[in-house]
């Protein structure tokens, strides 16, 4: 393979996945040169990447380099850039990444991109700004006895040809209530098609109850012992952390075949047992590969 020239090692590597790319940058200095040129992580991105990042609102990788349209950057730390930090687009009512792993879209729908019941009723919710968020305003839950939230999105955004799973975005307020062993019921389907259903927990008590006591151990003792707790609970049912400082939890999976017309719809509701909860904040639902596919 090192006697082949690096332009045909490029486009046999272009035909992978970008973690196959980084993987085989490893084999030769001729392999790395290879992986890292443009005519590989130009094919790892979106065709219409530029239209999507000319009109986002917000771009850290280019709002500093006019020359960033005109092709100058590396692709590849573009494409790294797209992962690690998302923009705004749709004007600010959503956010566009990539999956590091395969390159495929991902998208997050804002909570003021989705249709909340009640939700400009400020006795029942309160808009308001967070640090750490990833939009201008979130959606806090101050106490409702009817829970219902819903959204819809074009999968033309999308990757097609790919297994999505949908989450729930959020994260506690100092006192959430109401929502102990109560689950949630939740669909995800296109429209036009039988949804997929099922119940799911925000119960978050539990699990940070859990952190606080683990938090007395000593460092390894704990991470070990908050994985293994983690990994018996890990059922797609309850809340996990993300990394970021907001929890998700599943709320199904759809396969996107690439059809322009087709849309998503998503919602979540809690109606039946007719009793008060509060105290989240819902940064929005998030959409991406189905990990493992």
């Amino acid at each position: 393979m090192n006697l082949l020239p690096e332009g045909c090692i490029a486009a046999i590597i272009s035909c992978t996945t970008p973690r196959d790319a980084c993987r085989l940058s490893l084999v030769s200095s001729i392999f790395k040169s290879a992986a890292e040129s443009d005519v590989v992580w130009e094919r790892f991105l979106p065709r219409e990447y530029q239209s999507i990042i000319s009109k986002s609102s917000h771009c850290p990788s280019c709002s500093s380099s006019p020359s960033f349209l005109l092709g100058l950057p590396l692709k590849k730390e573009l494409f790294l850039s797209l992962c690690d930090h998302p923009i705004l687009i749709d004007d600010g009512k959503k956010s566009f990444s990539l999956d590091k792993q395969s390159g495929k879209i991902c998208c997050m729908i804002s909570s003021r991109d989705l249709m909340i019941v009640w939700g400009d009723t400020p006795t029942y919710w309160r808009w308001t700004s967070l640090p750490g968020a990833r939009f201008q305003e979130v959606a806090e839950l101050i106490g409702v006895c009817w829970l219902e939230i819903s959204g819809k999105i074009s999968t033309r955004i999308l990757s097609p040809g790919t297994n999505y799973t949908a989450y729930l975005v959020f994260k506690p307020t100092a006192g959430p209530y109401g929502f102990e062993n109560q689950p949630v019921e939740v669909s995800v389907g296109l429209v036009g098609t039988e949804n997929q259903k099922r119940s799911v927990y925000l119960d978050t008590v539990r699990s940070l109850s859990m952190r606080y006591r683990l938090g007395r151990l000593p460092s390894l003792v704990r991470r070990v012992k908050w994985q293994a707790s983690l990994a018996r609970e890990d059922d797609g049912h309850h809340p996990k952390e993300r990394g970021d400082d907001w929890l998700e939890v599943e709320l199904g999976d759809f396969y996107n075949t690439g059809d322009e017309n087709g849309e998503l719809e998503i919602s979540i509701s809690e109606t039946r047992g007719g009793h008060w909860k509060g105290g989240l904040i819902i940064q929005g639902i998030e959409i991406r590969p189905k990990q493992g596919k």
